[in-house]
């Protein structure tokens, strides 16, 4: 269900900082470009995600967010 899956990330962002995309696809059993889409899915919801390209880039939620 996709609002599990979102929870999901929002949770995995918080606990372990920045993923890539390729990660968060295999932990949670689905493709890159659904995470892509979910993504896109969370900022329209308001959640401040970043992506950082690069190397040593990925997903990540700005610093001072956090849920409750």
């Amino acid at each position: 269900m996709r609002a599990d899956r979102l929870i999901s990330i929002l949770l995995l962002l918080q606990v372990q900082g920045r993923c890539t995309a390729r990660d968060l696809a295999r932990r949670l059993e689905v493709s890159e470009r659904t995470i892509r889409r979910d993504m896109e899915a969370l900022g329209a919801a308001g959640v401040p995600v970043i992506a950082e390209r690069g190397a040593n880039g990925g997903w990540a939620l700005l610093d001072s967010y956090r849920t409750q």
